[in-house]
Order: C-alpha cells, then structure tokens, then sequence
C-alpha cells in the first residue's frame, strides 16, 4: 500500500523542514537538562566540559596533564563537541518532521466560525471557540466544518483532503454508523446539522497537531530497556578507562593523558546508537503518520511490531458498514409491481441508510414514488417489540417490514418456496426482511453488507506475519460464516454482544499474547482501548477514536498490516543499528589500544601486534577514531528517519542478517574508516599550510585554552 501524507498536497508543500528550526534545536540540546535524559550522550558531554575545563587552566591539573599538547587537547574539545552535536542534530530533524506537518494543520483551523442553532431553531453565527459539547450547528455546501461533532440532520459529501490527503469525498449521513465529522474538512455536496462532540483544544485535529509535534514523546519499554543497558555499558566502561589509566599511571608503561582517556571512552562507547536512538522513535511515528495513521504514543507502534492476534468488527471494518438493498423477491401470487410499491411506501420515510436503499433498489426497478400529504399517514417506528416498522395510509392501508420470523408473527407463515429462498440467502451473509401489506405477505428484500475490496488478499499477509486474525460480529452464525469465508479470517465470534469483543481482548491478553483490535462503533470503544493496539477507524463514531490508541484518517482495517510493517521495522532498525554500533566500538579499540602502548616495553609486544592497521602516531590515531566516530552519526540519520526496509520473515533470519550485515559492516567500515581519516591527517600534517595555521592557534593558546 503507498504511503501518503496526511495533509493535502497544497498543505505539504507548505510543510518543509526549516534549516533553522534545525539547527537552533541542535544547539538548544546541549541544555544538560535535555542531555541528562540519555545516558551515553550524557557521559560524552561531562567529558566535553571537563576537557573544555583543563584547557582552561591546565596547571591545575598536574597529573593528568604531563605533556600538555594545546593543539591535541583543542582538536579532542572540537570533535566531542561535534559528536554532541551531530546526536542533537539527527534529533531535531526527527522533530521538525513533526513540527511541519503541525504548523500546516494549524492552517486549516485558523479564523472558523459556526452557524449555531439555539433551542428556538434561529441561527446566529458565532466564533468556535464559543462552541460548547452538545452545541448543534449547521453547515452548507462550500464552508468548512469548524469543530468534530456527528451528524444529527441530512446527509453530504465532504471533503477530508486537507486531513487526510484523499481527494474523494466520503458521505456522513444521520441514523447511520458514519456520522462522525473532523473539525477541518469541508462539506462538499449537501447541507447537514451537526452536533459538537469536542470544544477547541480537545478536537482531533487540536490532538493532531501535539501528537506529530512529538516534543513530548514517551519512551517505549524497549528503548527504556535499551538506555538501561546501554547506561550499565557506559558505567562499565568508565570503570574500565580509568582502571586502565591508573595502571598506566603506577606502573610507568604508558601515558594516558586526561583526552587519550577522554577519547578511548568515547569511542568505546556506543556513542552511535546512543545519539539515534531519540530519532528512531520520534521518526516511527513520523512513518506511521505519513501512512495516514495517527499514532497516539510510541507504545503503540513499537507494540505493532509483536502482535499475535488481531480482532477485526464486522461491520464498517471487514464489510462497507451499511447494508444495502440488493434484490427483491416477490410472493408466488404477487406480481413484482405490487412490491415494488409496497417497498416504496414502506420505506419512503424511513431515513436509516437501509430504508433509503430500499427506495433506491425499488426506484432503479420502476416503482414511482407517490406523494404522501402531511396529515395522510401515520409512522409506525422500529421497536423491540414489535420488531418491524412501517406505515398507516389515511385509507387503513398498513405496510410493515421487519425479520422474517417477526413478519411471520405478523402476516403468518411464509409460502414454502419463500421460505427456502430466505434460508439460502442468510447462508449467503445476507439480512432477509419481509414485507407485508394488511397482514399479507408481498414478499422480500435481500441486504447485504459488502466485504470491503481486497481485504482477503490483506488477511492473508496478515496471517504470513504470524498474525491471527478473529471476526467479532452480532449476526448469525450462518451470516457469520459466510462472511468470515468471504472475507478469510482464520475465525470467527458471532452473536457477538458489546461486552464479548472485551471478554476476548482480555482472554488473550491473559494467555501472554499482545492484541490488536479495529472497530469503528461505539460498542467497540472498551475493547479498543483495552487492546495493545486499538486502531479506531476515522469514520466511527467519536468515542472509538477517544478510546483507540490509533486513528486510520483513510478508515481502512487492512491499514493495520503497514502499522505491523512500520512497528517492525522500528524494532529491526534499533537492533541492526544497535549491532552496528557495537561491532563499530570493538574495531575502535584495535585503533587506540595498541598504539597507545607502541612505547612500552616487551611485555607489551602482544599487544603492540593487534596494531592491524599500522597506526604509528597516538594523537592522530586517536583523533582520527574520534573523527570517524562522530561522522558515524550523521552519516547513519538517514537510515535512522528511513528505517531498516522490512521483509516478512522468521525470527532467525532477521538475526542473521543483523549479525552478517550490520555487525560484520559494523567491524569493516571502522577499520577503514579510520584507517582512511589517519591518511587524511597525516598528509594534511605534512602539508606547509596546515602547519603555519597550527602553530597560529599554538599562539593564540599559550600556556591554556584562554
């Protein structure tokens, strides 16, 4: 499925990432409050700011400082400053993704007023923000829907492109499942009467416009787990450094200056995952929400990415939503006119989407529809009942509709071959009505509630993930079945009550596995918000999408398979690149280690040996492994935003291809990475030029840094 944004084209030509936005937050990171928040970069910037504060005044430090080298001292200060930096950087581009989007939505919402309905039926126009839960406003064609609220009059096209990017129109009509409307779109074709169901600062496109900013964002389990480790790796390495220094330092084999330290440990540690880590997470949810998914916490993604069963609604989420009229069967002694007028009359009131398909169906075969004076007719409303509904002409005259066994109670048994023909057709998934006229059967009508297009062929990627999916659904078991096999969800619930969708999530919730669940009704609200992954579809109803930890703006259920893609693929980019930085770390210390001890006596000529790649100067060895460590980092933010590209396959495979691609890459691309930085400084040390600007900064810092 192609990912889109989830703004108009217009929209997103107006939400670039501004270059200044940028680098102003790269610069603003360097708060320690900001910096405290991730252990590695942490312990890269005390050890910044402690070499910034020995080059300040070195002879306060007489131990660590023998052979103070100014140029080597300020050369190690500027590379971990742009190791930070570059860190704070790959963060801030992740963020002004967000920040982008968020400033063009703030577009569609500026200057919108309602038309408001008061009690006594009058109009006055008011701002929205006067708007009040409850409120009922109307809106014509052309203008734009000021806040969310459900449609509680008429029926109209609207236009969503500037939320959702789609140029199709949708229709949202009153006494059906799509009634909810998104504060922001425009109504297109019709006129409709709304009423608010959020106040401005709470609407959708208000939570919008936070949640893609993403300042705010909270950790997943994973990555807490992951600064858990990486913080336990980082105090081991310290202890390890300054053990080594200290040695160094009583036995007399070695000199290991303050910034030899410094440098060995930042290269050791996993400097490079440490600085990617804020941008993976912020830029999955970036991935989710170009693919018209808004994702209401990195929760939510990363546990995308591990489900174990998905629990799909029937209606509105496997099938269209509304049942439609699709035939009609005559009585065998009733000619089809006669039920084409008697469909006619019965329905020509009824508003529900099916009373107004059934008109439409009887239209299409040539029933004209005759003109009712007001006074003429009584309605008859569905009850429980009852269980049927209809119409009183002023002549006596009664038509009713309802279930067969309902109308059976009321007209009496069906003819035999009526009978059979409404058996077949609910094993076929479809509803059978009845319909009657002074207690005389007339004869049938067949709906049928549309298995969305494509959604088989959807599942069953589904099912090659290693998902399960369930069908949860208040029909029959024969409607059940039909539509589960149509549609190939591995099983199904019918006769489903509201409670059993949450009986279910909580059953597998019990049994250790992670759950999603789709639904666009109300009744689906508890079971959504209950589920690990509660993906709410934009066209339900408003207490489905509070309770959804997900909002589909494009209302598709298979929309799930790209979140499961996108949320694995957040899991694969962490550890591949968690195993690059690694590997990255262990062939860093091939470059520091042995040169360091290249002076020491024989007992060191082991380790003297492990000097592969041939470094023979210890200060541009080890500047040249700090060089290349920073570099790492902006040249892995691309893959970082991108993410890994993800491949359904098994668990072992996805290990092998960490360990083979990313961990052997890891290894080689640090033994000629820096290996080709200490050619570059070398010649650039052998160069006239180069020394002359050298020996000018040497002037400029004599005896310290100031």
């Amino acid at each position: 499925m192609a990912s889109r944004s989830p703004l108009s084209a217009d929209v997103r030509a107006e939400s670039r990432i501004s270059v200044g936005y940028v680098l102003a937050e790269s610069m603003r990171g360097f708060d320690p409050r900001r910096q405290v928040r991730h252990p590695v970069m942490f312990t890269v910037y005390v050890l910044f700011l402690f070499i910034v504060v020995v080059m300040i005044d070195p002879p306060l430090f007489p131990d660590i400082t023998r052979g103070y080298d100014k140029i080597y001292y300020l050369g190690t200060a500027i590379l971990l400053f742009l190791t930070l930096w570059f860190a704070n950087l790959s963060e801030g581009i992740a963020e002004a993704q967000g920040r982008a989007q968020a400033e063009s939505l703030r577009q569609i919402r500026g200057g919108l007023v309602a038309h408001r309905i008061d009690t006594a039926g009058q109009e006055t126009t008011v701002p929205v923000e006067m708007m009040r839960v409850g409120d009922v406003f109307v809106v014509r064609q052309g203008e734009t829907i000021p806040t969310d609220g459900d449609v509680v009059k008429g029926a109209a096209q609207i236009d969503e492109s500037m939320l959702t990017g789609e140029s199709q129109t949708v229709l949202r009509e009153s006494g059906g499942d799509r009634t909810s409307l998104l504060g922001g779109s425009k109504v297109s074709e019709g006129e409709i009467q709304v009423r608010v169901s959020a106040i401005q600062g709470q609407s959708f496109l208000d939570r919008l416009i936070r949640l893609v900013e993403a300042t705010t964002r909270e950790k997943t389990p994973n990555e807490i787990a992951l600064n858990v480790l990486l913080s336990a790796l980082s105090l081991a390495l310290f202890i390890v450094v300054l053990g080594l220094v200290y040695l160094c330092q009583i036995t007399g084999y070695a000199a290991i200056d303050v910034a030899t330290a410094a440098s060995l440990l930042v290269s050791l540690l996993p400097t490079t995952i440490g600085g990617l880590l804020p941008a993976i997470g912020i830029s999955g949810i970036n991935r989710v929400a170009q693919a018209n998914v808004i994702a209401k916490s990195g929760k939510a993604v990363e546990a995308a990415g591990d489900l174990d069963i998905l629990i799909l609604d029937k209606t509105g989420t496997i099938t269209v939503g509304n049942r439609l009229a699709v035939q009609l069967v005559p009585a065998p002694d009733i000619e089809m006119s006669d039920l084409l007028n008697a469909a006619m009359l019965g329905s020509s009131l009824d508003d529900t989407p099916e009373g107004r398909s059934i008109v439409r169906l009887a239209a299409r075969q040539g029933a004209k529809p005759g003109r009712l004076e007001p006074g003429s007719f009584r309605i008859l409303p569905f009850s429980q009942e009852r269980r049927t509904s209809g119409i009183v002409l002023g002549d006596g005259t009664e038509i009713m509709k309802g279930s067969v066994t309902a109308m059976q109670e009321y007209a009496g048994a069906l003819p035999a071959s009526l009978t059979l023909t409404a058996t077949e057709a609910a094993r076929q998934g479809m509803t059978v009505l009845a319909i009657a006229r002074n207690k005389r059967t007339m004869g049938l009508v067949f709906l049928k509630d549309v298995v969305k297009p494509g959604i088989k062929e959807r599942l069953a990627e589904l099912r090659r993930m290693g998902i399960r999916t369930v069908m949860c659904t208040g029909d029959n078991r024969l409607t059940a079945a039909s539509i589960a096999k149509e549609s190939g969800v591995d099983d199904f619930i019918a006769e489903a009550r509201p409670e059993t969708k949450l009986v279910v999530v909580n059953r597998e919730k019990a049994q250790g596995r992670l759950v999603a669940m789709t639904g666009d009704g109300t009744n689906d609200a508890p079971a959504l918000a209950r589920a690990d992954v509660g993906l709410a579809m934009n066209s339900g109803t408003s207490a489905a999408k509070e309770a959804g930890n997900m909002v589909d703006l494009d209302s598709d259920p298979t929309k799930l398979i790209q979140v499961v893609s996108i949320g694995k693929q957040l899991l694969i980019t962490r550890g591949a690149l968690t195993t690059f930085s690694i590997t990255n770390d262990v062939a860093k210390y091939f470059a520091i280690i042995p040169v360091l001890f290249a002076a020491a006596g024989a007992g060191f000529a082991g380790v003297r040996e492990l000097n592969i790649l041939g470094l023979t100067n210890p200060h541009l060895a080890v500047l040249s492994t700090v060089l290349f460590n920073a570099l790492m980092i902006p040249a892995l933010i691309p893959l970082a935003l991108r993410g890994v590209p993800f491949r359904p396959r098994s668990a072992i495979d996805l290990l092998r291809q960490n360990l083979l691609l990313y961990g052997i890459g890891g290894l080689l691309s640090a033994f000629v990475g820096i290996k080709a930085v200490y050619i570059v400084l070398v010649y650039l040390g052998q160069i006239p030029g180069w020394q002359h600007f050298l020996a000018a900064i040497a002037h400029f810092l004599p005896g310290g840094f100031l």
